[in-house]
């Protein structure tokens, strides 16, 4: 049975402290919904063998969808520092009693964990490379900023001292650098972990694509892994989120907390109930103000006012199909066998074009979706 490396959100809460704001300064204590997320990432296989990276784990690489400022870009400045400095590659089953104590690994704090017998147990990285990473450099400024407070305000200053505008080193040799998808000449390199941000906006157009390969190819060869963040997407703009979602490996972890699809994003009532769930997993959030923004969006671009606060996979404005309306008619009809059935549409004469999906099931039970745009 599988388990999670459970000193990790430990640490996280030891040694991360809150970026910014009224607290900024005090420890930063995960909230349920990001315990899950991070839990989750460090699942390791019940086969797993002391020496493995990647390998010991469920999953190779995850996904977290959220609405905006839910906290995202603080909390992977959270897994930046522990995969960094801190014990995130599995080092065998506890017998009972044994120690992690962070005097072995150079930091002061004081801090010591006692693994349960059966316990997954953690070890550092020996030389991390880290590549925050996004498709410009406003979006990596994101996770940077929250990053180097977390690291400076804490202590984790003791040990990661040098906090630069561009890269960060680490001790043993080991660094943390910004990339975009221009910086050619990094995305070869052999990371060890790539946190990924906004992947909603990393389309065929922008490099995405090729950013995302090719970071996921140099990651494979140290055995890394990638975290990606993002808004819900505009399913008209096939980006990496997108495939990341819809990809049917079983070795993805994907964290996508809709709100009930019944709920209408142009009702004001239902508008709130939506942010009430979207942001429950985020109490430091003030729906209040939320709604503020959201109704200011909604008057320029209502269909991007449902993705960023809604956390709703909506197409664009010159959509055709109200996609949360289409996903709540979705049903599955029993039929008897050799039944005719007909489907007809009015085929698209422009760019786009439409499909007519057929997927059978066991005992006659067919499920049928005709028009949707890809």
């Amino acid at each position: 049975m599988a388990s999670p490396l459970l000193i990790v959100p430990e640490w996280v809460e030891q040694h991360c402290v809150i970026p910014d704001g009224d607290n900024r300064g005090n420890p930063f204590v995960l909230g349920d919904e990001q315990f899950t997320f991070v839990a989750n990432h460090y699942m390791v296989r019940s086969d797993a063998l002391v020496g493995q990276k990647a390998e010991a784990f469920i999953f190779r690489r995850s996904q977290l969808v959220r609405a905006q400022k839910w906290g995202k870009s603080p909390l992977i400045g959270a897994f930046v520092c522990v995969e960094g400095v801190g014990p995130v590659l599995f080092d065998g089953f506890a017998s009972g009693r044994e120690m992690y104590d962070c005097r072995d690994f150079g930091c002061g704090c004081g801090w010591a964990y006692e693994y349960d017998q059966g316990e997954p147990m953690g070890r550092p990285w020996s030389t991390p490379l880290i590549q925050i990473t996004a498709t410009s450099e406003d979006q990596t400024d994101n996770t940077y900023d929250a990053l180097r407070p977390m690291i400076e305000l804490g202590p984790l200053a003791e040990i990661i001292r040098h906090t630069g505008e561009e890269f960060i080193r680490l001790p043993g040799g080991g660094r943390i650098d910004v990339v975009t998808s221009k910086a050619n000449s990094r995305l070869g390199q052999r990371v060890t972990f790539a946190p990924q941000d906004e992947t909603g906006l990393w389309v065929k157009s922008n490099g995405g694509h090729k950013l995302a390969s090719t970071q996921r190819r140099g990651l494979a060869g140290m055995g890394g892994r990638a975290i990606e963040t993002t808004n819900a997407w505009d399913p008209a703009q096939d980006s990496v989120a997108q495939r990341t979602f819809e990809a049917p490996s079983k070795d993805i972890n994907k964290d996508f907390r809709q709100p009930p699809a019944h709920l209408s994003f142009g009702d004001k009532r239902d508008r709130h109930k939506m942010f009430v769930f979207n942001y429950a997993g985020a109490p430091w959030v003030s729906v209040a103000a939320i709604e503020a923004e959201a109704a200011e969006l909604v008057q320029k671009d209502k269909a991007e006012a449902e993705r960023f606060f809604g956390n709703r996979i909506v197409a664009g404005s010159g959509a055709w199909l109200d996609f949360a309306r289409w996903e709540s008619k979705k049903a599955t009809h029993v039929v008897p066998d050799k039944t005719p059935i007909v489907l007809g549409f009015d085929g698209s004469d422009v760019d786009d074009w439409t499909g007519i999906g057929h997927v059978p099931l066991s005992g006659g039970v067919s499920q049928h979706r005709a028009g949707q745009l890809f």
